[in-house]
């Protein structure tokens, strides 16, 4: 039996009303926030297993929206099914192999093209939890049109010593108790960027925090964890703000 990675309730949500709205792009819904005033700069925000509907991803949409970037969501899972908190955690291992996080390429591409072509982007940066923060770490060894990037929590996949050569700017997000990542993982890819990364990188371990902290709402957070989760969030725009 593996273990629940989302040490964090998620059924126990507070209602959240979002301040964005949803739009179709090709054969990919989207969520959208936008600020109120013009800009060409962008972030993409990849959702984590639970999709582009479930609320803390939204509220993450609007909070980086109000940071001065045109922000959007995909549904990366392309009208399939989320993973949802009835779901065995012995199946997930299956359902992972047709969630794919390095196969959102076509997707990323369609949403690029939208940016620009539709809302006028000149930077685009891209933020992304869990399955989102492995998605992140892949699209930013691949696509070069991404101007910087953020990966909050994404497990550290190892398959080839390429996985280190980022294109453009990438900040790595990490909760120390975390316990679907090893602080020997987070050790390893700090050696190995060293070695073979010419961009500017980043990784940051925030103490006392299990996997999926940064996402949530404020009336979600804990009293002991509402610093760390407030630091790492201003981090993550602090890096977008240096580079976009």
């Amino acid at each position: 039996q593996m273990a629940d990675p989302f040490l964090y309730g998620t059924g126990e949500r507070s209602p959240y009303g979002c301040l964005g709205h949803e739009v179709q792009i090709e054969h990919i819904n989207a969520y959208v926030c936008r600020p109120s005033f013009f800009t060409d700069k962008a972030v993409i925000v990849i959702h984590d297993i639970f999709g582009w509907l479930f609320p803390d991803i939204r509220y993450i949409v609007d909070l980086i929206a109000g940071h001065g970037y045109i922000t959007i969501c995909p549904d990366f899972f392309k009208g399939t099914d989320p993973w949802k908190t009835t779901d065995h955690w012995a199946d997930f291992a299956d359902w992972m192999k047709d969630h794919d996080p390095m196969k959102v390429d076509k997707e990323a591409d369609v949403v690029l093209k939208y940016l620009k072509e539709q809302c006028g982007a000149k930077k685009i940066g891209i933020v992304g939890f869990s399955w989102g923060g492995m998605a992140v770490h892949h699209l930013m060894l691949k696509n070069p049109q991404l101007t910087a990037g953020v990966s909050l929590y994404g497990r550290i996949i190892r398959d080839s010593e390429e996985r280190y050569n980022l294109l453009n700017p990438t900040f790595f997000i990490f909760g120390e108790k975390d316990h679907t990542i090893s602080y020997n993982q987070i050790t390893l890819l700090e050696e190995k960027l060293k070695q073979y990364c010419k961009v500017a990188y980043k990784i940051k371990v925030y103490p006392g925090q299990v996997h999926g902290f940064a996402q949530l709402k404020p009336e979600d957070m804990k009293p002991d964890d509402k610093p760390y989760i407030e630091e790492a969030r201003k981090d993550m725009i602090d890096w977008l703000k240096m580079f976009i």
